[in-house]
């Protein structure tokens, strides 16, 4: 039985992969991994369109498994935006992009500030 491929996915893609953009449609066979903070965000949007029961239930159903930062983590998602200031990530992209490269997991994003960098797949 082949092994199934996680990919961290950011807010954007998250959102992107509910509203069935195409492009991420690839990204179906995949095991979502990302941050329970980057559900936030997406619950955010979701509840500007839908009601709170819809809105948790859509995110129920994606499956996410949630990562967690650990405290040798910290510093480290620290550093990466301040290394990136320039770039003016939020708090939530600097977590999410360290914890994917920490797990060794491809980023998948459509942020524009993203594009280019190692272990992102940017999909716009």
């Amino acid at each position: 039985m082949p092994q199934e491929t996680r990919k961290f996915l950011d807010s954007y893609a998250i959102i992107e992969i509910i509203k069935n953009n195409p492009r991420y449609a690839e990204l179906a066979d995949v095991v979502p991994v990302s941050t329970r903070a980057n559900l936030v965000e997406v619950a955010y949007h979701l509840l500007r369109d839908f009601s709170k029961e819809k809105a948790l239930k859509i995110i129920k159903a994606l499956k996410i498994e949630a990562l967690e930062i650990q405290e040798s983590q910290v510093a480290k998602i620290a550093a990466f935006r301040i290394e990136n200031a320039k770039k003016k990530f939020s708090y939530i992209d600097c977590i999410g992009y360290v914890l994917a490269m920490e797990n060794r997991i491809s980023f998948v994003t459509g942020d524009r500030q993203f594009e280019g960098m190692p272990n992102v797949e940017f999909v716009k």
